[in-house]
């Protein structure tokens, strides 16, 4: 019997997961894909909200800034790539000012600190490579980029040896409420809990219609995203907005922590929220609408594409009990990954409303992971080739990671268990070719380290293999 269940691992179960595991709890995470962060989590945008849009007295907006004030903290403490570089929202009309200015007294009223609005002068001396055209923008200094999956990755390893269990490949098909305790039955096995946090995503309105009367619904809302190379990453220095429509902030531009520059999204909403394919009409929008902010951005410079579905539920996030010990964070769309950390606090306050005792445990460990060898300094390089010389070994040529590396990535308490698990968490394959060198000495790595056929072994998520047998044996004849 586990005193909470959390269902779903991205970045709000896993902070929440993370929080939880500071306290004398039995926590499991149930999470249906086969690795943690493959959800919204895994295709976003990457940024952390300063909580200037949000409507004053949201949920979202008080969520927003505080979650965006403890980021910075927490991404340092995790050791996940951060860096507060600030946006700006673009106007390139007196009715696109109007709504800057309209953001600006927004802002105010949320309490975000540093906001300033810029002249066309401004905006072209901080950042020269903007269409010509802008006539003004909304500056919000505490706005940053992040590593999304980094840090979904890291709340769970930390939440791991804490002593939360985390059991992949296990998607919640029935809930059903014994007068005093949950019986969660899943695709893996079933499991008895006191409470359950909702944090399913796009299917978190399907998990809490398992235990209570329906009172909201998900829309799965698809963007579609420009990944360019790094030749491409100092374009822009800020996070650059278009002014928000009805449907979201629309297409922006930002550089990313790896160095690269993202480009997108759309937003379109899609009846399967699976659907993460790309279209040439979406990938076309994008360089459309992104032409209007900067363009100097060369398309033909792009190394990958790809598109992310949000859980689109109304005006606010939806953070509340819908049965008795059954607490709902569903609707957390965009500034979802902003407000984690503050949305984790939230949770944690609403399970002690319901009656769960919060004891605090004596001690809580810290996992960091250990830096990349091309990160560290030349006296710890050497120091490391010593103990280990695998960390001499170049698998991936695009992004330098060595074997070493890889096989730290494999060790660590929440392992991947896919090729794209891998990349998520050390970067071999996320260069220029994208696995085209290295993907095969990871999979050859993975089959070796883990102890499983080369067959066995995913380029994602479950069944996507990539070997299905041998065509010759070691003899030379065919099998």
């Amino acid at each position: 019997m586990y005193d909470v269940v959390i269902i779903g691992c991205g970045v709000i179960g896993a902070s929440a997961a993370y929080e939880l595991s500071k306290y004398k709890l039995s926590i499991a995470v149930l999470e249906k894909e086969n690795d943690v962060a493959c959800g919204a989590t895994r295709a976003n945008s990457a940024i952390i909200h300063a909580g200037f849009d949000p409507k004053p007295g949201t949920k979202m907006a008080r969520l927003n800034v505080l979650g965006s004030r403890m980021m910075g903290e927490l991404c340092e403490k995790l050791s996940v790539e951060y860096s507060q570089i600030g946006s700006l929202v673009l106007a390139f009309t007196e009715k696109e000012m109007e709504c800057v200015r309209e953001l600006y007294e927004r802002g105010g009223k949320n309490q975000v600190p540093g906001l300033r609005i810029l002249t066309r002068d401004e905006v072209l001396q901080i950042e020269p490579n903007v269409n010509v055209e802008v006539i003004g923008a909304l500056h919000a200094p505490t706005a940053a980029i992040i590593n999304p999956w980094g840090l979904c990755l890291a709340l769970a390893q930390n939440a791991k040896i804490n002593g939360v269990d985390i059991h992949l490949n296990s998607e919640v098909v029935r809930i059903s409420n014994k007068g005093g305790h949950y019986h969660v039955e899943t695709t893996s096995g079933a499991y008895d809990t006191r409470y359950i946090v909702n944090a399913a995503g796009v299917y978190s309105d399907k998990v809490s219609d398992m235990v209570a009367e329906p009172f909201f619904r998900i829309t799965a809302v698809k963007g579609e995203y420009y990944i360019l190379d790094k030749s491409q990453g100092d374009i822009v220095n800020y996070v650059l907005f278009q002014t928000p429509s009805s449907v979201g902030k629309g297409v922006l531009i930002a550089p990313t922590v790896h160095g690269n520059l993202i480009v997108g999204p759309t937003s379109e909403p899609t009846a399967d929220p699976e659907d993460t394919s790309v279209s040439y009409r979406g990938l076309e929008e994008v360089v459309k609408k992104s032409m209007r902010l900067c363009a100097r951005i060369s398309f033909k410079e792009s190394i990958r594409n790809f598109a992310g579905v949000r859980a689109m539920g109304g005006d606010d996030f939806i953070l509340e009990a819908s049965a008795p010990n059954f607490i709902n964070a569903a609707a957390i769309k965009s500034p979802g990954l902003s407000s984690a950390p503050a949305i984790a606090l939230e949770i944690c306050d609403l399970l002690k409303e319901n009656g769960l005792d919060l004891i605090e445990k004596d001690s809580h460990t810290l996992y960091k992971k250990k830096p990349l060898f091309k990160n560290m300094r030349p006296d710890e390089q050497k120091k490391v080739l010593e103990l280990d010389r695998r960390y001499g070994r170049v698998i991936c040529r695009c992004e330098t990671i060595t074997e070493g590396d890889i096989i730290e990535a494999i060790k660590a308490p929440v392992p991947p268990v896919s090729i794209d698990g891998v990349k998520r968490r050390c970067e071999a394959g996320s260069g220029r070719c994208q696995g085209g060198f290295c993907a095969p000495r990871v999979h050859e790595i993975l089959s070796r380290e883990m102890g499983r056929a080369m067959e066995s072994i995913c380029q994602g998520k479950a069944g996507s293999y990539i070997l299905t047998g041998k065509t010759k044996t070691p003899g030379g004849g065919a099998v």
